[in-house]
């Protein structure tokens, strides 16, 4: 296979990615070692060998990538952004500790310029380790939209909604008011879409979940719930409800291809077959439900079943960073030390988890998560000319092992560079950080 173009014949195209290690992590899995990427306007032109691509376009700019791996950017399918601003604040705690005690308090000091300021750290901090998408759940999610398009980033954002008055528009039907908005603000924007985004089961109540999942059908925008994060949830809505997270949401008609669930670590067999029968869509975030002690997602039961599971990161409180491809590793080790079985989540499936898994979880699917002509081209290339990643014998065994966030070297969104040579294009990093310590010295006091 020396190629594949999309029908234009484009002569000159906007950017050339040339002699780099082309790993186009589509349905067939198709590689180009001596390999070239060509992208004109938003979209991806063509893929192929150096040589061929080299003979049929000019770029107007061209990235040498040689020593490099050129690959799908990765997407974030679950974090906080904003949550930067209190990465480190209350560690080492119980998950609810941790939230009710520490998080709810500081979010209800939280204002509009301090998401903005947050989210703009979260994305310089996600471009900068090779992330070109992420989806986003928390407070001011106008401010989180405006970030992320002033940074150039791809995302899914929407407004957490619950039972309990929120610091940001007050009583939920406010929250269910302002989503509404939210989503018609932002219909038909190339990098910004919105989603419904009610919290928990247990801070929603049945009422709330179904004008919620209501909202999201009607105007046809995935809903997004944290669910059975922990087993001490799951007992919770079990006394409240008579039965488990999973089933609740089915009985409330939830379920469904739209729905975006969140952790899913305290599942049981019947859980995933529910998940599975409805083609819910799942994101796995290890490193925060370990640091939380919240437990281990079944994510191999949940592939076996045929479930679509992403990869996320959590917040920075929870976490405490962004980087995917560190999750990436933790994900695969954690599950074959779990089931003791080294085979388990083998690299390229991980792989899979944070590219055209996580398009698919979001909605994404055929537009990103693989470096195919006619596709948005969201594309990173990542330096291996390292130590750490010499010498080379399966590229993407070394992405999830061996790699780090750091060495990504160009990152490109919707066609546009947002960073080139680990220079970024679309903010000032230096001003972003010294607004956050401006924030912490506040939250310190």
């Amino acid at each position: 296979m020396n190629e594949t173009a999309a029908a234009p014949d484009i002569s000159e195209v906007d950017l050339l990615i040339v002699n780099g290690h082309v790993l186009t992590l589509n349905g067939g899995d198709d590689r180009f070692p001596d390999g070239a990427v060509a992208v004109h306007g938003s979209e991806i032109v063509a893929v192929g060998d150096t040589g061929t691509l080299r003979g049929r376009y000019q770029g107007r700019k061209t990235l040498d990538a040689g020593g490099c791996v050129v690959m799908p950017g990765l997407i974030n399918g679950h974090t906080h952004a904003a949550m930067t601003l209190f990465r480190g604040l209350a560690d080492d705690l119980p998950l609810m500790d941790w939230l009710h005690q520490h998080i709810f308090p500081a979010e209800q000091k939280l204002s509009e310029e301090w998401v903005h300021q947050g989210t703009l750290l979260a994305c310089a901090e996600m471009i900068l380790s090779g992330t070109t998408t992420f989806c986003d759940m928390y407070l001011f999610e106008h401010r989180v939209a405006r970030a992320a398009r002033d940074a150039g980033m791809r995302a899914l954002v929407g407004e957490v909604l619950y039972d309990f008055p929120s610091p940001h528009y007050g009583p939920v039907e406010n929250g269910l008011r302002f989503t509404e908005s939210l989503i018609r603000e932002w219909a038909g924007d190339p990098l910004v879409r919105i989603a419904v985004e009610p919290h928990a089961v247990y801070t929603c109540s049945p009422d709330l979940l179904r004008r919620c999942n209501e909202l999201a059908l009607r105007l046809d925008v995935p809903l997004i719930i944290h669910v059975s994060e922990t087993e001490a949830e799951v007992q919770q809505v079990q006394q409240a409800h008579g039965c488990r997270p999973v089933e609740h949401l089915e009985r409330l008609g939830l379920l469904g291809p739209h729905l975006i669930a969140d952790h899913c670590v305290a599942l049981s067999e019947g859980d995933m077959d529910r998940l599975a029968m409805r083609s819910a869509q799942v994101v796995h975030n290890p490193e925060s439900n370990m640091k939380l002690a919240s437990g281990v997602a079944p994510v191999p039961g949940l592939l076996e079943r045929g479930v679509n599971v992403a990869l996320g990161t959590d917040g920075c409180a929870s976490n405490n960073d962004l980087d995917l491809f560190g999750e990436m590793n933790s994900c695969a080790k954690l599950h074959k030390v779990m089931t003791l079985d080294p085979t388990v989540l083998p690299a390229g499936a991980v792989l899979g988890m944070a590219t055209r898994g996580g398009a698919r979880a979001l909605g994404l699917d055929g537009k990103v998560g693989e470096l195919t002509p006619g596709l948005w081209a969201d594309i990173i290339v990542v330096d291996f000319h390292r130590p750490h990643l010499t010498p080379v014998y399966e590229p993407a065994s070394h992405l999830v092992y061996a790699a780090r966030g750091a060495d990504v070297r160009h990152s490109i969104i919707h066609g546009s560079l947002v960073m080139e040579d680990r220079r970024l294009l679309t903010l000032d990093v230096e001003e972003v950080m010294d607004h956050a310590r401006a924030i912490a010295r506040i939250v310190r006091a």
